[in-house]
């Protein structure tokens, strides 16, 4: 059973602070991407974060990249992480905690890129360029996982595709935590969850994904990694809340991976609302706790691995 600040709390206070408007409707999509793009968001990590991480940050390809490590030790093996945020949003200090959690604990580099937003980056150039940090990453720092939320989620599984295809890469985890999958929105089981989420919905978000897409056609695996073949890629590991619009094409996600054949560990919790692993609440610190040890086990490599 959800705990009480999952199940009550969180979503009273996301409707309270109106966290959908930009999600719900045309109308808010434009004005929250107007005021963005008039006034963007801080993106560098909290002065305060863990002290047993260090961070450094270049510039790759004309993009801030910053790499969170452990202060102590060689890293055993990298992750990419993309931040979730709509296409339109930076990155946030929950994604900030969550890599800093996972480079001490799991004892690893994480790369977090800071990748071009809507109106100005678009799937077919951000994919691509995820996929060449990844071989960035591998040949820095040896076995290199790729992992991301919510939009990021879409960002990782789509270069996990890419790279399989184009490289013949598979990876050792690639852990999701509620990720669009399939950027048409068609699923005939969104409109039953839709009065139970509180954080997302169809019209503003469709906004974001034009934008996103360009010229792409929403089947494009670079757009739905849904719409690819699954055939060959690596384990994956996925979250997601059952009151969460993109929960039902989780589900179907999951389905499709292990028909093709793909391992993958699935954390599906009754009642939760989006990107549940980055809540403040019980059920978020189990599964960022399980994410650390995931990605801990399968990363393969000669450095440390400290306890969570």
């Amino acid at each position: 059973m959800p705990s009480l600040m999952s199940h009550a709390v969180l979503p009273l206070l996301l409707r309270a602070t109106r966290a959908n408007r930009p999600f719900r409707t045309e109308r808010g999509a434009r004005q929250r991407l107007a005021e963005r793009t008039t006034r963007p968001e801080a993106y560098g990590p909290p002065r305060l974060l863990r002290r047993d991480v260090r961070i450094d940050v270049e510039r790759v390809g004309g993009w801030p990249v910053y790499t969170v490590r452990p202060r102590s030790g060689e890293p055993r093996g990298g992750v990419v992480y993309a931040h979730g945020g709509g296409w339109y949003a930076e990155i946030a200090r929950q994604h900030w905690e969550l890599t800093a959690q996972v480079a001490a604990q799991a004892g690893v580099a994480v790369t977090v890129p800071i990748y071009p937003l809507v109106p100005y980056g678009t799937a077919a150039q951000v994919v691509p360029a995820f996929a060449d940090l990844v071989l960035r990453s591998e040949q820095r720092w040896g076995t290199t996982a790729l992992a991301g939320d919510s939009a990021g989620g879409q960002i990782a599984l789509s270069t996990a595709i890419l790279l399989r295809d184009r490289d013949a890469r598979t990876f050792p985890r690639t852990p999701l935590i509620a990720p669009a999958l399939d950027l048409s929105l068609s699923n005939p089981e969104i409109d039953t969850v839709q009065p139970h989420d509180p954080w997302l919905g169809r019209d503003g978000t469709r906004v974001f994904i034009d934008l996103w897409r360009a010229r792409l056609p929403l089947d494009d695996p670079l757009v739905s990694p849904l719409a690819a073949d699954l055939t060959g890629l690596g384990p994956i590991s996925l979250y997601a809340g059952t009151h969460d619009i993109l929960w039902p094409d989780a589900k179907l996600l999951i389905a499709r991976a292990r028909e093709a054949g793909v391992e993958v560990d699935y954390h599906e919790q009754e009642g939760l609302v989006h990107v549940y692993p980055l809540t403040p609440t019980p059920e978020g610190r189990a599964a960022r706790a399980s994410i650390v040890s995931t990605l801990a086990r399968h990363i393969e490599g000669p450095g440390r691995i400290s306890t969570p």
